[in-house]
This record gives C-alpha cells, sequence and structure tokens, in this order.
C-alpha cells in the first residue's frame, strides 16, 4: 500500500475521495487506491448479494405457496367407521409351454367322487333278483334295521300315514310309510315299507350317503309278506308322481355293487330308461 497525506485544497481531497478509500489510524488516514475496476467488483458484488438475497426469499415463498397447494393427507380411519376389507381370490399358476407359469382364473375345487352305500345298514339284508310288473327290488331284512341313504342328497318326499288297505290295494298307498332321496347324482331313491320315519327327516332336507331314513317294516301292502324294504330307482318328478318314483330302472346290478362295497352308478342307466320312458300318461300298473 502506498501512503499519503491529505492535500489542502478542497477540491483535491474531494478527487481524492473519490478516487481512494479512507481509513482512520492513529489520527492519520490510511489512502487505499480503488480503481475503476474496483468499484466496479463492489458493485457487482453488492448486486450479486441483493439478488441471492431475493431470490432466496422468492424460492422460500414459492415453496411455501407449493406447500400449501398440497392436498391434506387423508384422514386415518375411524374405529367405529372401519371399511370391511374385500375378499381375495386365491389364483393358481398354470404352466406355459415355455415352462413358466403364469396367474390365471381362481381355481375351482374339483367336484366330490359321488359315494354310494346299500341301503339297508346294521342288518343283513337279501335283495330279490327281479321285481312284479314294475322295475324294483325288495331287500328283505328284519323289521327295525336300518334304512340308510345310498347316497349324499335331499330328502324328496316322505310319507308318514299308512293309508293301504287289501281291499281297496289302491297304487299310491301300496308303500304304506316312505322317503325318497334325490342323489347330488340327480337319480331318486326310494325306499317303502318302513316301521318308523327318522326324526328330522323332511322334504328339503339334506342327508349324507349312509345316513338313516328309516327302520324297514311291514306297512302298506307288504303287512302279509316277510318284512322287507320296498327299492326303487328313477329320475326326479313333481310331487306325486308315485308310478314313477316307485322304480323305473332295474336296481339288482347296482345293489350287488354297493352291497360288496363297489360303485357302480346308475346315472345313465337312469337317463337311458328315461329317454325310452318317452311322454309320461300316468301310471301304467296298480293304479
Amino acid at each position: 500500500m502506498v501512503l499519503r497525506q491529505a492535500a489542502a485544497d478542497g477540491c483535491g481531497q474531494e478527487r481524492d475521495s473519490l478516487r481512494d478509500g479512507v481509513l482512520g489510524r492513529n489520527g492519520q488516514r490510511l489512502l487505499v487506491p480503488v480503481t475503476r475496476p474496483v468499484w466496479a467488483v463492489f458493485l457487482a458484488a453488492a448486486v450479486a448479494v441483493t439478488a441471492t438475497g431475493l431470490f432466496a426469499l422468492s424460492a422460500i415463498g414459492v415453496f411455501d405457496d407449493a406447500q400449501s397447494g398440497q392436498a391434506s393427507p387423508p384422514p386415518t380411519n375411524n374405529p367405529r367407521t372401519t371399511t370391511p376389507a374385500r375378499p381375495t381370490t386365491t389364483t393358481a399358476p398354470t404352466p406355459t409351454p415355455s415352462g413358466r407359469a403364469t396367474v390365471t382364473a381362481p381355481v375351482q375345487s374339483p367336484a366330490a367322487r359321488v359315494r354310494y352305500v346299500f341301503p339297508v345298514g346294521g342288518c343283513r339284508g337279501d335283495a330279490s333278483g327281479s321285481h312284479h310288473d314294475y322295475p324294483a327290488a325288495d331287500i328283505f331284512a328284519a323289521v327295525g334295521c336300518r334304512f340308510v341313504s345310498p347316497v349324499d342328497g335331499r330328502v324328496d318326499e316322505v310319507t308318514r300315514v299308512d293309508g293301504w288297505h287289501a281291499t281297496t290295494n289302491v297304487g299310491r298307498d301300496r308303500g304304506g310309510l316312505s322317503v325318497s332321496v334325490v342323489g347330488v347324482d340327480g337319480v331318486r331313491y326310494y325306499g317303502s315299507h318302513l316301521s318308523a320315519i327318522a326324526g328330522g327327516i323332511r322334504p328339503g332336507v339334506a342327508v349324507r350317503a349312509g345316513q338313516t331314513l328309516g327302520l324297514t317294516g311291514k306297512t302298506g301292502s307288504a303287512r302279509g309278506t316277510p318284512p322287507h324294504l320296498h327299492f326303487g330307482i328313477s329320475w326326479p318328478t313333481a310331487p306325486g308322481k308315485w308310478w314313477i318314483r316307485r322304480g323305473a330302472v332295474p336296481p339288482q346290478s347296482f345293489l350287488a355293487s354297493w352291497h360288496g362295497g363297489g360303485q357302480l352308478s346308475p346315472v345313465s342307466s337312469v337317463a337311458k330308461v328315461r329317454r325310452a320312458y318317452g311322454v309320461d300318461r300316468g301310471c301304467r300298473s296298480y293304479c
């Protein structure tokens, strides 16, 4: 730095003050030469500082505005108004030709295999090889043996009053006490000449294969014969069509299978006989 003493005349001092920076020290003045480029630097710095402050304030203002313009966060669930979760569907992978698995439609549970059982339980039952006048079987068994549902299904019709008389021998009354079941296979199974109907057995009730429907006996036209269960297989009909309900398909081969633990199904035989039967014109025997 260069130290100078201030000039006495005012014009020189004014020029020096405009041109030099003045610093006081021990009663003397330190004069710092300042050129125009330095002043330009200071001026540019001042402008930059001012602009930076304005930009910062402006930026803060923009940030605040952006924050204030944002949507409020969603309210938390009120325990009094909890929305139930939607049920989810389990899907299973399906292999593709490339060997990779892709998720497809929900897997459907395979239909349960139909299970058949012999219709007399807890006792020995001997089925006849034939039947008079229409297809059916007489399963000879002691009074009080269990008549069980041969398949899962629903109770179709129940007869609780024995209205048969030997003098009239009306066909609709020949069965005495009886229960019929329409199985999950679509076939109807009928048992009659019962001595009692099991509790809770009524039309529409679901039953399982082997479930007791009633007890064997001698009601209806079996009063003068050895006790037996009259057993018939047919297709479902409207209520009251006893001439089909009592038996339309020979049941002997199916009874023989079930008695030995087999699972021979009458579905196809029933369908075939139903097509051959044609139009139902009412009772054709023992009317």
